[in-house]
């Protein structure tokens, strides 16, 4: 197992080099891993996985069903989120199939709920059903006045991206993959990386690189799409919110994407959000004032006794939109290169389809994967709370009194989670990192009364 932060980089040569390990990059890894004679690399310009637009989301499970019919991501976001739901109770990734309603506010909004109800049948999302008014109250009686009915769709979940990425970057490792942290790319050419910690060389380059695809694809002379960095402000409600809100609350979808939602978290959180905001810097993820002004705004009408509630933290990601309608995956065999590019909120759903897709297109254009093998699950820490946490299990603590031994206490995180995380496979480099491995700092005081000690675990454990 080799995960490395700093220092020089192997001289040997790799069978593949992904450049990125979110979601997407982290899928792919654990995807590659499946086959053993590959030698496989992730290369990351943080200190961890998942530090780019897979931490910072709605969180949500998608069905795909307001996908572009016919098109490529709606094809993998189908397919990747039946796999995800399996992968994730066989790996204790938090997901809760909470169900989503699109509410309509006006006539016209009304009016598209049946085309919306038809899409989602041509992709293969076929238990949708509409609800008239009284229905739609008697589900949400929490809804704001002057909602005319809602589409549900009973398939949507929300889930833990935190753990997803983490535990497929973690299955990666333990069968053989690389992963090389702190280590930014400055240039890509055919067969090699020069990167800040040195030259890598390999067989194919795999560009999953979020944010940057564009950038590392102009380097190989491509001008396929350009990554327009889209801002998504949300706010975090307080546990007390939980009980206001049953479904994730959806507007009727637009261009930009899917609106401001509002949706409870496996974490038991209610979200506001995200805002949809064309930057131009991508590195812009700080929240603003009059963001999150729109968003109480918003979230006034769709749920008024929300605004009521403490807001335990605020935050902001930013998505890879393109001038596209659908994911930009393209081989370019004669330079042994692979953009995965475009992937836009549906990633963390499809993930695990797009690694199979991008997998079988490296077969494709040539490259020998040899045999597969089946990998051995892994076992992540369960995040969520609709299930028993470990200061809740009297077996544990009685094998292991540090489970019992509370840290955070605003999220009841125990000695025992902040010492398994810190001794993992990838363990965390930052606070933040150990954030979204256990929550610990996480919650409504967000770190005020745990924070020294917290960092005093984490210090010890690092030298």
């Amino acid at each position: 197992m080799t995960v490395t932060t700093h220092g020089p980089l192997p001289g040997t040569p790799y069978d593949v080099i992904v450049v990125g390990a979110g979601v997407v990059g982290s899928a792919l890894a654990r995807e590659l891993a499946r086959h053993p004679r590959l030698r496989t690399a992730v290369v990351e310009a943080q200190d961890d996985v998942g530090q780019g637009s897979s931490k910072a989301n709605t969180a949500i499970l998608h069905t795909g069903f307001d996908a572009v019919p016919g098109s490529l991501e709606a094809r993998l976001v189908r397919e990747g989120s039946r796999r995800l739901a399996a992968y994730a109770a066989e790996s204790g990734i938090a997901v809760e199939p909470v169900g989503a309603l699109l509410v309509a506010w006006d006539e016209e909004q009304r009016a598209a709920l049946p085309r919306l109800a038809d899409k989602a049948e041509r992709n293969d999302c076929k238990n949708t059903r509409l609800l008239g008014r009284a229905e739609l109250y008697e589900r949400e009686p929490r809804l704001g006045p002057g909602a005319l009915g809602a589409l549900h769709v009973p398939g949507e979940s929300i889930i833990c991206p935190w753990t997803t990425t983490l535990a497929y970057a973690t299955q990666a490792v333990r069968h053989g993959v690389d992963l090389h942290l702190n280590c930014r790319v400055r240039k890509v050419s055919q067969g090699l990386l020069s990167t800040d910690r040195g030259d890598l060389r390999t067989r194919w380059i795999i560009n999953a690189a979020g944010l940057h695809a564009d950038t590392l694809d102009r380097d190989l002379g491509h001008h396929d799409f350009t990554v327009t960095p889209r801002r998504g402000q949300l706010i975090v409600f307080d546990k007390f919110a939980r009980a206001l809100v049953r479904h994730i609350l959806l507007p009727v979808p637009t261009a930009l994407g899917k609106g401001v939602l509002v949706a409870p978290t496996v974490y038991g959180n209610v979200l506001l959000g995200p805002t949809a905001e064309d930057l131009d810097d991508k590195r812009a993820t700080q929240s603003t004032a009059d963001g999150l002004t729109r968003l109480r705004e918003q979230g006034r009408r769709i749920l008024p006794e929300l605004l009521d509630e403490e807001v335990t933290a605020v935050y902001a990601g930013l998505r890879a939109a393109t001038e596209h309608d659908d994911y930009r995956v393209t081989a370019h065999p004669e330079q042994a290169y692979l953009t995965v590019g475009g992937i836009r909120s549906t990633g963390l759903t499809a993930s695990l389809a797009i690694a199979e897709h991008v997998v079988g297109q490296l077969a494709r254009h040539g490259l020998e994967l040899g045999p597969v093998r089946e990998l051995e699950p892994v076992r992540m820490p369960h995040l969520g709370e609709a299930f028993p946490r470990p200061y809740r299990r009297p077996d544990l603590i009685a094998a292991d009194p540090e489970y019992g031994t509370l840290v955070c206490h605003c999220e009841r995180v125990s000695r025992g989670e902040i010492r398994d995380a810190l001794a993992s496979t990838v363990p965390p480099g930052s606070l933040d990192g150990l954030r979204r491995r256990t929550r610990a700092r996480g919650g409504r005081c967000q770190g005020f009364y745990c924070g020294a000690a917290v960092r005093q675990l984490f210090e010890e454990a690092r030298g």
